[in-house]
């Protein structure tokens, strides 16, 4: 249960010493009482804090005066591991705890005849049946804590099983941001009444286990023949972490719950309600039944049916819920070890078997209405239809457990949503509703943008490119009014979102971005959400997509100096390579266009050789075929001139290449 010392108070003014009972002296079994019984009792020592968390477990206080040297704890069998484990004393006065005694369930208890229960004190028992019924499945059972004398002053603490506590949220929407209730309902199964006990309630799961302390346990001891040995498992290795000395930690700041009380009293001064203020505010937080739209009132209305003839009641305005103004019954918030506890200000009764619904918050948040499209395959409409939502964000103290949300605006009731577990400062978008004037379609496209010096080393180039998936949505609004709507963008595993609109939010547990976008009265909007992954490849030093890469390079102040100096100096001769290899292939081109012409040429000629009337003809072919000739000679005489430069300049590039080595890309700006 974490730290028991944040559990177990001492008095002011007393001098307190906290033991953890560790001495276990096994004693005689004893059954108490003839009826159900609590889950846990002790003579003398009445229940006097309750603290409910949310994994299933309550810690328990008791206190009171004992004048004996014992105190008998009678409890479930199936509680006897967990009060065993957890119990707890404070010793305020008197002698000190000698040791605790508790009975052992063995196989022959199965077997025994049932022993006629003993009465308790001024209780009558009904006479034992006389057939032989099959043993209780959780009796009863009686740990005996031992003191070395009498007169006790003593504060005990335990866990025990107990449902958990369920929050219910509602929340009204205003002009200015919305008002935020949150409400704990708590059951209580213990077995006994809660009666003036001090209750809490703790938003946080710590560790627990069901413990078998009461429980026998004899291990498997190894073999040992004339063989050798026989181990019965694997030992586990044990793994120590390297820990360094560090600064003195600064002092953590004054805790919420010790400012709440004067806050609250300061002004509940100026406002204060008579009467409890649980019912009221439930009162108030309820629809009234028959108002038109869902409304609410302050006052309920009578279910009885109208006198005959009567003229129909003239609709009363509708009233949202308001803000509780005995702000001193609200519970004090307080984050101790990662957990949010809420303490309630007053005693409550809980009788047993029953449960109660008490106010926990009441709060002034940031918070809107507004539109959320995220396709729900349970919602079959949502892949077309955005919801309406309701936005807040938690400024409660605290963090906010799941559980339903009642969302009114205007004095109407909206719908019910669910909120899930809500950090401190963090928001919550809930949808209520689903809304149908707004239609959304989208589309994707796919593509490769930038490059960028990844690695470079034995004149190899490899370069960074940005795998580009964009997704536009297209938002048509068919309502009169402007909407404000989030698109709930699904991530793409290892990428990243490039320039997304202002306002977006990324959610990284859920692998999903929420992208604002506005639509104007009937019209059509269009949002483009950008993700790029960077992939990387090797390429050749003189493409465009190297000279891309390297003139960023050299031209970004992130460059490593020395890298990008030589890579400047290389790429003078690279752009004279680079020209030299296009007119190389310029020629080339020119060169094989010229001898196709020329064999085309020679065919016609040889055609025309028995054609006496083509003389005209077969000269202009003559001259062509001379002039192709003529430029044929040049082109070869250019191209053995441009080989040589190629080579020199490709030479002197791979030198002034060879020293270059970086290992990583600069980070996209």
């Amino acid at each position: 249960m974490g730290d028991n010392r944040a559990e177990l108070r001492y008095v002011g003014g007393m001098r307190a010493r906290f033991q953890v009972v560790s001495s276990l002296v096994v004693g005689s079994a004893l059954l108490a009482g003839c009826g159900a019984g609590a889950n846990v009792s002790a003579d003398g020592l009445a229940l006097r804090r309750v603290v409910v968390y949310r994994n299933g477990v309550g810690y328990y206080e008791r206190a009171g005066h004992v004048a004996d040297d014992q105190v008998r704890f009678r409890m479930r069998a199936s509680e006897v591991g967990d009060f065993l484990a957890t119990l707890a004393v404070i010793e305020r006065g008197g002698s000190s705890v000698r040791s605790a005694s508790f009975p052992l369930h063995t196989d022959e208890d199965d077997d025994a005849e049932p022993t006629p229960p003993s009465p308790m004190p001024g209780m009558p028992c009904p006479p034992p049946p006389a057939p032989r019924k099959p043993r209780d499945a959780d009796p009863l059972r009686t740990v005996v804590l031992e003191l070395d004398g009498k007169a006790h002053e003593l504060e005990v603490g335990y866990i025990s099983a107990t449902p958990v506590w369920r929050p219910s949220y509602r929340l009204v929407i205003g002009k200015d941001g919305a008002d935020l209730q949150g409400w704990g309902i708590v059951q209580n199964l213990s077995g006994e009444d809660w009666h003036d006990v001090s209750l809490s309630l703790v938003a946080g799961a710590p560790l627990a286990f069901e413990s078998t302390l009461g429980t026998p346990v004899v291990p498997e001891r190894p073999t040992v023949t004339d063989s050798g040995e026989v181990i019965s498992a694997v030992p586990h290795a044990e793994t120590t972490l390297e820990q360094r000395a560090s600064a003195p930690m600064a002092p953590p700041p004054p805790s919420p719950a010790a400012e709440a009380p004067a806050m609250a009293e300061a002004m509940d001064a100026s406002a204060a309600v008579a009467g409890p203020p649980g019912k009221a505010m439930l009162k108030r937080a309820m629809p009234r039944p028959g108002a038109a739209g869902g409304g609410l009132g302050g006052v309920g209305m009578a279910m009885g049916a109208m006198p005959a003839g009567a003229p129909p009641p003239r609709p009363s305005p509708m009233v949202a819920p308001s803000a509780p103004r005995n702000l001193s019954a609200l519970a004090a918030v307080a984050v101790e070890g990662g957990a949010t506890r809420y303490d309630l200000p007053h005693s409550v009764t809980v009788p047993d078997k029953s449960a109660t619904m008490v106010l926990l918050v009441s709060k002034h948040v940031p918070g809107e209405a507004i539109f959320l499209f995220a396709p729900d395959g349970g919602v079959p409409a949502s892949q077309s239809h955005p919801f309406r939502v309701a936005r807040f964000q938690n400024q409660t103290g605290g963090l906010l457990e799941r559980g339903p949300i009642a969302v009114f605006e205007q004095g109407a009731f909206l719908g019910q949503g669910m909120v899930d577990p809500l950090p401190l400062a963090a928001t919550a978008t809930v949808p209520f509703a689903l809304e149908r004037s707004l239609a959304v379609e989208s589309e994707r496209s796919f593509g490769e943008e930038g490059a960028r010096v990844a690695h470079v080393e034995a004149l190899q180039l490899v370069i960074e490119r940005d795998a580009s998936s964009r997704a536009k949505y297209r938002v048509k609004n068919g309502g009169d009014t402007l909407a404000k709507l989030l698109v709930k963008h699904l991530r793409a595993p290892g990428t990243r979102l490039f320039e997304p609109p202002k306002g977006t939010e990324e959610n990284v547990g859920t692998g999903s971005a929420l992208v604002p976008v506005e639509v104007a009265p009937n019209a059509t909007a269009e949002l483009v959400v950008d993700e790029r992954q960077a992939i990387t490849r090797p390429v050749d030093w003189l493409t465009p997509l190297a000279d891309e890469a390297v003139r960023a390079y050299f031209g970004d102040k992130r460059a490593e100096p020395t890298a990008a100096a030589a890579l400047k100096a290389a790429w003078e001769v690279r752009t004279a390579l680079v020209a030299a290899v296009e007119e190389r292939k310029k020629l080339g081109d020119e060169q094989r266009e010229l001898e196709g012409a020329n064999d085309e040429t020679r065919k016609n000629l040889k055609t025309l050789e028995k054609n006496k009337g083509a003389g005209d003809l077969r000269d202009r072919l003559t001259q062509r075929l001379a002039k192709n000739a003529t430029r044929l000679d040049e082109i070869t005489r250019r191209v053995v001139e441009l080989d040589l430069q190629i080579n020199e300049r490709r030479v002197r590039f791979q030198d002034l290449l060879r020293g270059v080595r970086i290992s990583k890309p600069l980070t996209p700006a």
